[in-house]
């Protein structure tokens, strides 16, 4: 758990440490007080996500003293359904695969993960509260950011539905009740 200070997140930023202190200050930059003197520190992924909601671009020195860390992370699954059973099925499933495996339970939820996450892939059940599949591909489909995150659709819909999802950009689709061995050959083609 790399944390940044705000003077370093200020050289990045080529700003005032004040202004650093104000984003904090009006949670626009999560960040947590210390105790004792209360000075601030900021997780080097919320700082990453702060970059991505301001529409900032990674500085350069931020990558270059972080790359090491930045690529050493394995990649990431984030699964997205409202059932709480279905998700421990599926956490159950790749718990063999090298991949961190993060949840989500509706599409709001799932849109904030996305963004601060930035998992290789994901999981989704078009039947979800809040943005539904449908709603969830479209917002990663238009975000240049998340052009790279592959989408597998898990959905117990018709398969016309399936196939939309497939037309809205999912890179691959499968229907419940499905195959674990079925569904881990899927992920490891779409994440190798």
């Amino acid at each position: 758990m790399k944390t940044l200070k705000p003077s370093d997140i200020a050289q990045y930023c080529d700003v005032h440490q004040r202004t650093v202190s104000r984003w904090i200050a009006k949670g626009q930059l999560k960040g947590h007080k210390l105790p004792g003197r209360g000075n601030y520190r900021v997780l080097v992924e919320d700082f990453i996500s702060f970059l991505h909601q301001q529409n900032m671009p990674m500085p350069e020195a931020f990558l270059a003293s972080n790359n090491n860390e930045l690529t050493a992370d394995k990649k990431s699954i984030l699964i997205i359904d409202d059932e709480l059973s279905m998700r421990n099925a599926l956490r159950r499933a790749l718990q063999s695969t090298p991949f961190t495996i993060l949840t989500a339970q509706d599409g709001f939820q799932a849109g904030v993960k996305i963004i601060a996450e930035k998992p290789d892939l994901i999981l989704l059940d078009l039947s979800i509260p809040g943005l539904d599949g449908f709603e969830v591909i479209q917002f990663i489909r238009q975000r240049p950011d998340l052009a790279k995150l592959k989408i597998l659709v898990l959905s117990g819909l018709s398969s016309t539905e399936l196939a939309e999802s497939i037309r809205l950009g999912a890179d691959d689709a499968i229907a419940k009740p499905f195959d674990n061995h079925d569904l881990l050959d899927r992920v490891n083609m779409l994440l190798s």
